[in-house]
């Protein structure tokens, strides 16, 4: 089983791609429709800047709670009405795990969490797809996740320059894959199953778009409530601007997930 599923890897398009072309695949900013690369990654940070003002100004929150010892683990907390610090992948995806197990002791009577992320940030969400939540000390009350233009195979991105801060040996990029992990594993984690919203935009490269199919085919074989969803029309960074836009047609599917009533 394992020889015939890294034979099919052997086969995977980008093992034929050249380091240049691998690299355009895995640049996001230069699949951008509307804008050049330096506009759209300078457009990128100031609506990301403006819209968490947006957002602490109308909600009460709890911002840099502290999960951890480490200065970079805090996480901001929206209450309802009434950047990375030097670390490793594997650092990250434990400090996601256990600011999730966190917020479930904090808020135990939480009607539930969704786990959305964008990119880097879809991958660390998925990862969090295979852990065995029976091993910590809380169960999440985990009800969606919604994996937005994510990378889910990681050993591309070794031969690339995205890995330059990373630092990610192959050993690293397996280890840290959550499409390797699913494949590998016998059945789907214990606890809550809520859906799964894999979501590429339509002028995402190929690799990308490449990957959220087959990571949802994988999640979809292992048991899980997974589905692909192709925004139209968008660039990697324009499918996350638009979810400020209440009736763009990802943020209506995402409230729609969430509220089925809305």
């Amino acid at each position: 089983m394992e020889a015939a599923r890294e034979a099919g890897r052997g086969a995977a398009p980008w093992r034929a791609m050249s380091a240049e072309e691998l690299e355009k695949q895995y640049s996001p900013s230069r699949w951008a429709v509307r804008r050049g690369p330096e506009e759209t990654l300078k457009t990128y940070s100031e609506i990301g800047i403006a819209a968490t003002a947006r957002a602490r100004a109308a909600r009460r929150s709890l911002l840099g709670v502290p999960y951890g010892a480490a200065a970079a683990e805090a996480l901001d907390v929206y209450l309802p009405e009434a950047a990375a610090e030097d670390a490793t992948l594997d650092q990250m995806v434990d400090q996601v795990a256990r600011s999730i197990v966190f917020l479930q002791e904090r808020f135990p009577s939480n009607q539930g969490m969704y786990l959305c992320g964008h990119s880097a940030g879809a991958h660390l969400a998925a990862m969090m797809l295979p852990v065995d939540w029976t091993e910590w000390p809380v169960t999440p009350n985990l009800k969606a996740f919604f994996l937005v233009s994510g990378v889910y195979d990681l050993e591309p991105l070794v031969h690339t320059s995205v890995n330059a801060p990373l630092r990610l040996t192959p050993e690293d990029a397996r280890r840290n894959s959550p499409q390797r992990l699913l494949e590998a594993a016998a059945a789907q984690p214990g606890g809550p199953a809520g859906p799964v919203l894999v979501i590429v935009g339509q002028h995402d490269s190929p690799e990308f778009r490449r990957q959220a199919r087959e990571f949802c085919q994988t999640l979809c074989r292992g048991g899980w409530r997974a589905s692909l969803e192709e925004v139209p029309d968008v660039d990697h960074f324009e499918i996350l601007w638009k979810l400020a836009e209440q009736d763009d047609v990802l943020t209506q599917i995402i409230l729609k997930t969430i509220f089925p009533e809305f």
